[in-house]
């Protein structure tokens, strides 16, 4: 099936047109007719040779219904633009225009219609020079009366070869159902329809709206019940259980687990039509891409008064009011809320881009898109992020990278950054080191936090490539880490030599505060084995407590503290807490108010 939406100022025959071609009635409304204009999205189909089904989005052509036209006109790839022979170009007929030049619409057909009203040339070569100016370029032209079906043949004939050079579909691509219709039928429930450009869907699918996952209860192509639809396709799909106020025009049927809901995007914005360049955006604007229209917030990527300020495209940050289904490519319309008036068209090229914290950070964020056309590349996408969560390819619209690309923990990583990566490491080992020499190796946060990384567990593909780094007790360490510094070391000699001519008098806390051993070095010293706290304040060499013991088994059992104190040589505010200690070590015993070494 080939869509093609029609296009045009209000009351210039598409609808007539429609019904000449299709002999169906696309003014859906009893209000539309009685009004003799299309204020809604009207769809009607025929059969054509060689071609088969070619379906009619007809759009409003009155200024007041832009949006619905919009909605109509952005999923689908071709237009048959009208203009009537005794009316001419119309303020419309330009905005029309200058919509499908903004979505980058590069194919169509021209029709003029009531060309028994009046000779039509004049009409059609005016209209012919407005087009040449837009993405369509120079369009084959056909003259026709609705009303007395002269040139009905030929525009058929035109239709064919249009139809014969629209892209082929991707039937087994992702799919992305903008709704540009909900409505309920009894007995049946919530409708949705629209064009279904790329992917297959089929009765019992499951396809995520809005965040949740929603079945397909029916399916319907062209009014008839089908079991399945592929690209390029009207279709509409009857949903079980979701009640009609949970879905509306804008809001889009996907592949489960496909596509990521963009609210922050950058993209290249393209100057309107009969222009070369991108005038000053406002701060706010409303972005149509498929059937959605979202009010934005308008960042730009450089100064407007910037030499690139007036190039024929800009790059600008998109802050969405609501988030959409954006991948990289995408095209989309910049509207002025206020003056009504389109802006331009834009290219998504990120919907995923990093924030921009740092002076400086925008600008350089415009030298990164400068080169971008948004076409996704997964090596090109890689190579620019750097890091990669795996569940996020899909919904860039990126395959898998080649076999070996280093990964882990769900997360892809250049390799050419890794190597970046695995040359910082040691560096920041280092650093570590000389600033806290008391406290060997660098934690794997902060390790994680120093390679900016977004998972911890990153750390290890770069300590796989640091062959003179290892992890322990999850701190990073080099050879020979973790001995205490020399001024330290120095000190705790001078303390052991104190001990080894009175064993269990601890030394006070002045005589360690004169010899460099702060809380900090203690804790260290203690660490490395070096010497044993007893209690606060108070630490004798490692093998203090079996030394005791020896000495108390001398005395008779049971026995006071005066009597350990004296015997091993030292005060009460070392003997009660090491024989505190001892015995919860199990090598003494309290015996009433006695004390008695275990045999």
């Amino acid at each position: 099936m080939k869509v093609l939406a029609t296009a045009g100022h209000v009351d210039h025959g598409k609808s007539t047109l429609i019904r000449a071609l299709t002999g169906m009635e696309p003014d859906r409304w009893a209000e539309e007719r009685r009004r003799g204009m299309t204020i809604d999205l009207g769809f009607a189909w025929t059969t054509l040779p060689d071609v088969g089904q070619v379906a009619f989005v007809d759009v409003p052509g009155h200024e007041r219904f832009v949006t619905q036209m919009l909605a109509g006109v952005g999923p689908v790839p071709a237009t048959m633009f009208v203009v009537a022979a005794d009316a001419g170009w119309m303020p419309q007929s330009g905005e029309h225009l200058d919509a499908l030049h903004a979505l980058g619409v590069s194919d169509g057909v021209l029709v003029v219609t009531r060309s028994d009203l009046m000779d039509p040339e004049l009409a059609r070569d005016e209209a012919l020079e407005h087009l040449a100016e837009s993405s369509l370029g120079r369009l084959p032209a056909v003259c026709v009366s609705g009303a007395t079906g002269e040139g009905l043949d030929d525009l058929r004939a035109e239709l064919v070869a249009l139809a014969g050079r629209l892209p082929d579909p991707e039937p087994d691509a992702d799919v992305r159902l903008w709704a540009d219709r909900a409505f309920t039928i009894r007995g049946a429930g919530t409708v949705v329809t629209g064009t279904l450009g790329a992917g297959s869907i089929a009765v019992g699918d499951e396809l995520e709206l809005g965040g949740r996952t929603v079945a397909v209860r029916g399916l319907q192509s062209l009014g008839a019940p089908v079991d399945a639809a592929a690209a390029v396709a009207r279709v509409a799909v009857n949903l079980r259980g979701v009640p009609l106020e949970d879905v509306s025009r804008g809001d889009a049927l996907l592949s489960p687990g496909r596509w990521l809901a963009a609210g922050v995007i950058d993209v290249r914005v393209h100057p309107p039509r009969g222009t070369d360049a991108v005038g000053k955006l406002p701060s706010q604007v409303m972005v149509h891409a498929g059937s959605a229209a979202v009010a934005a917030r308008v960042r730009p990527l450089s100064r407007d008064d910037a030499p690139d300020a007036s190039d024929s495209s800009r790059t600008v940050r998109l802050t969405l009011r609501e988030p959409l289904p954006l991948r990289p490519g995408d095209r989309a319309l910049l509207r002025d809320p206020g003056a009504h008036a389109v802006l331009g068209g834009v290219t998504v090229l990120d919907v995923r881009p990093p924030e921009l914290r740092r002076r400086g950070a925008a600008r350089a964020r415009a030298g990164e898109l400068a080169t971008s056309d948004g076409t996704p590349d997964t090596a090109v996408e890689l190579s620019r992020r750097r890091v990669l969560r795996a569940a996020d390819l899909a919904g860039l619209g990126l395959a898998d990278p080649p076999s070996g690309t280093p990964a882990a923990a769900g997360w892809y990583v250049d390799p050419e950054h890794l190597a970046t990566l695995a040359a910082r490491l040691p560096e920041l080992v280092a650093a570590h080191a000389a600033a806290d020499p008391l406290e060997p190796g660098l934690p794997t946060r902060a390790a994680q936090r120093g390679l900016d990384l977004p998972d911890q567990r990153l750390v290890a593909l770069v300590l796989a490539r640091c062959p003179d780094l290892v992890e322990e007790g999850g701190r990073i360490l080099r050879p020979g880490d973790g001995g205490l510094p020399t001024a330290v070391r120095e000190a705790v000699a001078t303390v052991v030599a104190d001990l080894a001519e009175a064993p269990f008098l601890a030394p006070e806390a002045h005589r360690l505060g004169e010899l460099g051993l702060g809380a900090r070095q203690l804790g260290a010293v203690v660490k490395a084995g070096e010497l044993l706290r007893v209690a606060d304040g108070i630490y004798l060499r490692p093998d203090a407590p079996d030394r005791a013991v020896e000495v108390l088994a001398t005395l008779e059992q049971p026995f006071t503290v005066s009597t350990a104190r004296q015997a091993l040589g030292t005060t009460r505010r070392v003997a009660v807490p090491l024989l505190e200690l001892l015995a919860r070590t199990g090598r003494t015993r309290h015996e009433g108010e006695g004390h008695t070494v275990r045999s």
